[in-house]
């Protein structure tokens, strides 16, 4: 009797949806259409067994293309709601192969905000998929950490900091710095001898990458005793190449600015100082 009410309840649910949600989900109205994403993401968060189909999470994909900022945004959101558990993001396997393009692209959304937000969940499908972002992926999110917005360079810096941050932070500074025509420590300290990680062309100021990735990796960053162990090393296979020690100086300088200042470099809007070093 139970299954049978359940049948009856999801008949029921599936009928509303058919005749209500396919035909206002591409409403002319905006604000239909983004409440129609918001309530989609609530009811496969709810009712997992029911709406977690590729048949339903299609809507959310196309709606990703919409023209108006809060249908996007109100889609990255409902994503986020479910790429932020493991059990959920696996049965997105498909969704997101299809729609991983898109979702990478819109980084560089022309509203910052939906672009903070698109960052974050791709963070969230980095921890939970760890297999959905290859690094030619990742090489499209990296850069942003030298954007002017703040809020959006940021959550880039939190990204690039959970793809393991020193394993990459060196070659990716390095290698910004290349493109833009520049030329004993414990385990933390040898992390940082990393691959090469090729990158776009980029603003060569380490003051911007510091910034970007201040909020969740200050204390790494403020670890100078450390970094000056690496710079001091000098044995030849243990030691930094000479790249690496101007890359490291130049992280170690700006960092040092930005705690005892706790100014944002020029472009760029407030940061909060951090006290008690």
């Amino acid at each position: 009797q139970l299954q049978e009410q359940q049948e009856e309840i999801e008949n029921m649910m599936n009928a509303i949806f058919k005749g209500v949600f396919v035909h206002r989900y591409r409403d002319v109205v905006p604000e239909i259409r983004a409440i129609c994403m918001e309530e989609l993401g609530m009811w496969m968060r709810s009712y997992t067994a029911s709406f977690l189909t590729d048949g339903y999470l299609k809507y959310i994909g196309w709606n990703l293309h919409d023209k108006q900022r809060d249908v996007r945004l109100q889609c990255v959101k409902a994503l986020q709601g479910l790429y932020c558990h493991r059990d959920t993001a696996t049965h997105m396997e498909l969704f997101t192969s299809r729609f991983k393009t898109r979702m990478v692209s819109m980084v560089l959304d022309k509203e910052p905000d939906v672009a903070v937000e698109v960052v974050k969940l791709l963070t969230l499908m980095l921890e939970n998929m760890e297999e959905a972002l290859t690094e030619e992926d990742c090489q499209h999110i990296y850069p942003v950490v030298y954007v002017s917005s703040r809020a959006l360079a940021s959550a880039a810096g939190l990204f690039l900091y959970r793809r393991t941050f020193f394993r990459l932070l060196l070659a990716f500074f390095i290698e910004s710095e290349v493109r833009a025509g520049t030329g004993g420590p414990g385990e933390r300290g040898v992390s940082l001898r990393a691959v090469t990680v090729p990158c776009p062309q980029l603003h060569e100021h380490a003051a911007y990458l510091v910034d970007s990735l201040w909020d969740c990796a200050g204390p790494r960053l403020r670890d100078w005793e450390t970094i000056s162990a690496l710079l001091l090393e000098e044995s030849p296979t243990e030691g930094l190449a000479d790249q690496q020690e101007k890359a490291l100086v130049e992280i170690l300088a700006a960092s040092v600015l930005q705690a005892t200042e706790g100014q944002p470099p020029v472009g760029r809007g407030p940061a909060k100082k951090v006290m008690g070093l």
